[in-house]
């Protein structure tokens, strides 16, 4: 059977017929065709490429080259500026020979805005890989699909589609794998990993591009930073706080780098002083991308939790995000898919240049510290509450500060903040009794001294976490308190009283561990 399929596949193979025509003519033909493909010359891949060799290796591997009976399709998949651009140039210089034609289409979400667009980049996927003596040209991209189904259908070819980020772009150029001829390979790089299993490449087809190691990262900020030869020496503390800085993201390696290129060393702690206030621009417009592509919803629980709930425990961010209206699974799924997070040993992780960028948008939303809708900082919180700014934009309030902190303001302070949903205090006390917004849904604040008011009328709280807190009694009937599904006064050693909990029909967990109710 083998002999039957070796033959099969051979009938199947494009060449040349000589017919009734000129032997010399044919050949001549052929001839041209050979220099032509020679011709085909690698890509630039990275003025420095560290780490990429040990990393072809792998995909070689996952592209299972030896087989030609069938079309493999796989994804690069990891955050802006991680690589993987660069990692797709290695692979395609390291392999694109070993097929009858190639086409790397770079910047395919840049270069597919429009309509029109998607049938450039098909004429020149289709160009790229026939060499045709006169260009090809598509009229349209119903067109364009046909036409390239029929004219590389038998053809074994590599197919690199860089920075996809929709699944139309994926269905104008390499729709289903019978497009193209057995043993073809097409690779897709991506920050989304749920567009390529949309299109039925699977994690074992996907590989995840990671941050550099330690060594890799001090190689590529070295062979940028320090010119060949050069006599300046830099402190190694200075060159550490860079790497912690970038934390083995390549793309901040090499624009820090590049940026450091023959500075001294007090240019350096310059710069590190100026990216703990100011990310880099140039860096952040990169990372961004992922967060433009967010629906609006999901933009709203990315920001709150790189303004906040970073290395917190994922179960507790989605009780917090849910109780303030988010739908969190589903939202956090999509952040993990786009690159934006990860979920490690149950707690929720975030690279620290992507959660600079988050925070930096939450801040150019808008200059008038009354219009922005987060704070984090203590002096902000303080200012906010301390002056008489009127009504404010304000909805969520989360202070950890490393020391205990009292804050002097008003009872009243934070009545004004009337769109208030969020707040977490920790760490944090008051001169005096507060009033909260009857907006707000999650209020934790452990080592409470004393239960805080609220204003008249229904309240829309859904946890209440006064944990810890020396607080005597519940003055309130938790009648205005409908909504309440968490209750947390465990250890509150002087709680003496508790009002009638089933006037809170949406109860779901009370905790009075270490409470000593009467």
């Amino acid at each position: 059977m083998r002999w039957k399929k070796a033959l099969f596949a051979a009938g199947n193979l494009s060449g040349w017929h000589l017919n009734d025509g000129d032997e010399s003519e044919l050949i001549q033909g052929i001839v041209k065709f050979i220099s032509t493909q020679l011709s085909r010359t690698p890509l630039h891949v990275a003025d420095y490429p560290v780490g990429i060799d040990s990393q072809v290796v792998k995909l070689r591997g996952m592209l299972n080259l030896e087989s030609t009976d069938d079309v493999l399709m796989m994804g690069l998949w990891g955050q802006g500026g991680i690589g993987k651009t660069t990692l797709a140039k290695a692979i395609y210089n390291d392999i694109f020979r070993l097929f009858e034609g190639s086409s790397f289409l770079a910047h395919v979400r840049e270069n597919s805005k429009g309509y029109e667009d998607l049938v450039a980049l098909q004429e020149i996927l289709l160009n790229d890989i026939l060499l045709p003596e006169k260009r090809l040209e598509v009229s349209n991209v119903d067109g364009g699909k046909k036409l390239i189904q029929q004219r590389l259908g038998r053809k074994r070819v590599l197919v690199v589609l860089d920075d996809v980020d929709c699944l139309r772009q994926l269905g104008a150029l390499a729709g289903k794998d019978k497009w193209f001829g057995d043993g073809s390979r097409i690779i897709v790089t991506t920050r989304d990993s749920h567009m390529l299993t949309s299109h039925e490449i699977y994690r074992d087809r996907v590989y995840e591009v990671t941050t550099m190691n330690d060594g890799e990262a001090h190689e590529l900020l070295s062979k940028h930073a320090f010119p060949p030869h050069q006599k300046l020496k830099i402190r190694t503390d200075l060159v550490n706080g860079v790497l912690n800085h970038a934390k083995g993201l390549p793309l901040a390696l090499e624009v820090l780098g590049s940026f450091l290129h023959n500075r001294g060393e007090a240019e350096w702690d310059s710069t590190l002083r100026r990216l703990s206030k100011f990310p880099n621009k140039t860096i952040n417009d990169v990372l961004k991308i992922s967060y433009i592509g967010l629906e609006e919803d999901h933009k709203e629980i990315f920001l709150h939790i790189a303004c906040f709930f970073k290395g917190w425990e994922i179960g507790h961010i989605y009780k917090v995000l849910n109780s303030c209206d988010f739908k969190a699974t589903i939202g956090v799924k999509v952040l993990y898919e786009r690159s934006l997070i990860k979920i490690e040993s149950r707690t929720l992780q975030m690279h620290d240049l992507i959660q600079s960028m988050g925070m930096d948008i939450a801040k150019q939303k808008c200059d008038d510290l009354r219009r922005q809708s987060r704070l984090w900082l203590y002096e902000d919180v303080v200012d906010i509450l301390s002056s008489n700014m009127g009504d404010c934009d304000v909805k969520a309030i989360v202070l950890n500060p490393p020391e205990p902190v009292k804050i002097s303001v008003n009872g009243d302070a934070f009545t004004k903040l009337r769109r208030l949903t969020l707040l977490i205090l920790r760490n944090v006390s008051f001169q005096g009794p507060i009033c909260l917004p009857n907006e707000i849904r999650w209020l934790e604040w452990p080592d409470a001294p004393q239960f805080p008011e609220f204003a008249s009328g229904p309240k829309k709280l859904v946890s209440l976490d006064l944990r810890n807190g020396t607080v005597t009694i519940v003055p309130k009937s938790l009648d205005e308190f409908r909504q309440l599904k968490y209750i947390n006064f465990s250890s509150c050693n002087s709680l003496v009283h508790m009002p009638d909990i089933s006037c809170a029909p949406n109860l779901e967990k009370l905790n009075l561990l270490g409470a000593e109710i009467w």
